[in-house]
């Protein structure tokens, strides 16, 4: 009799420890399904501070100057820093060349002239034939454009200058050979005193700056003088030597005396809070399928439950991304962990959430 309750005793044993251990089980499955992340709080930069940046003076309107046509060059009737006037001969070829080929169209001419003349008439006692009356007036027709041809090179052998300005760089010397094209002066036009400073701007600052922002500009040489300009132009690229964007502050107001190539410094203020939002920087493993300027991350705001949020890129350096929209209501952005995150996903922080600013 105590056998069989040995026996029964034994039976249940198993299924008491199943009952027991059930509770535990279900609770391991929950911990797994909560995934691991790391969390950082999120600081909104306003952009409303002044920027600063350096840069060289120049214009919009400087030119390289050349001869239409190759030879050896005959004077250089300017120096650096001259300045000129508008319609000013600046540089001379050896018109030797270009002479002799002006006389040699011209006199093809004269005898494409004779020779219509003679068709014309022996056409109309009918000794030559329409056919030869219309070739000797294609043949006249290409001689005159080849006199028109040659006179455009001939005036093309000089250089004269396009605008009021100074000259700049002197690139060749006379007794020179060049080939057309060759650069041989550089002006601006200075003497009207469109100045303005070229910079080079990060993509944030592309970004947040906006044209016609007021700026104040110091020349290097002049410390302490303030000149007020504002930003007119903002490069649609990237500058490939400098890997930044290029902006133009033009001057206004008076000016003292500048040079092209001179160094400056200029501090924009952006025009307004409601145009120059805030933005977040964050680290760039945190972005997820960016395209353009647009791309998602994952949020918290609850600490239990990851949110996916699409948001608007204004810039990439080094190791951070510039957000300018999509995070204005998040409590906590996901860093670590978002590989395996779907939106609604439960999740566990394994670094301390700290409160945004």
């Amino acid at each position: 009799m105590k056998a069989i309750h040995y026996v029964a005793l034994l039976l249940c044993t198993p299924l008491y420890n199943a009952c027991n251990s059930s509770k535990p089980v279900e609770q391991k499955t929950t911990v797994k399904d909560n995934i691991p992340v790391q969390v950082m709080m999120l600081n909104q930069e306003h952009s409303n501070a002044p920027v600063t940046v350096s840069g060289e003076f120049t214009t919009d309107d400087e030119v390289m100057l050349s001869f239409k046509t190759g030879g050896i060059i005959n004077r250089v009737l300017v120096k650096e820093g001259d300045a000129v006037r508008k319609g000013q001969l600046l540089a001379t070829l050896n018109l030797t060349e270009i002479n002799a080929q002006v006389q040699q169209v011209q006199l093809n001419q004269e005898k494409a002239k004779r020779d219509y003349q003679r068709i014309k008439n022996l056409y109309a006692d009918s000794v030559a034939t329409l056919e030869q009356l219309q070739n000797s007036k294609t043949a006249l027709q290409l001689a005159e454009q080849q006199v028109n041809l040659v006179a455009f090179n001939r005036r093309y052998s000089e250089i004269h200058a396009s605008q009021d300005g100074f000259i700049l760089k002197k690139l060749a010397d006379a007794g020179q050979q060049v080939s057309p094209g060759t650069a041989v002066l550089q002006t601006n036009g200075a003497q009207s005193g469109k100045w303005l400073l070229k910079v080079g701007i990060s993509d944030q600052e592309w970004a947040l700056l906006k044209l016609n922002d007021p700026a104040k500009v110091e020349t290097a040489a002049l410390p302490g003088q303030f000149m007020e300009g504002f930003l007119s132009r903002k490069s649609e690229g990237v500058d490939p030597a400098t890997g930044t964007f290029t902006a133009h502050i033009t001057l206004t107001g008076k000016k003292p005396q500048i040079a092209s190539g001179m160094f400056g410094k200029a501090i924009i203020s952006p025009s307004g809070k409601t145009e120059h939002k805030g933005v977040w920087k964050i680290p760039y493993e945190a972005l997820l399928d960016g395209d353009g300027n647009t791309g998602y991350v994952f949020i918290t705001n609850d600490d239990k439950t990851a949110k996916k949020v699409k948001v608007t890129i204004a810039g990439i350096e080094d190791h951070t991304v510039t957000i300018s929209d999509g995070l204005q209501d998040a409590k906590g952005l996901i860093v670590s962990g978002s590989a395996y995150l779907t939106d609604q996903s439960a999740i566990t922080i394994h670094s301390p959430l700290k409160e945004k600013k």
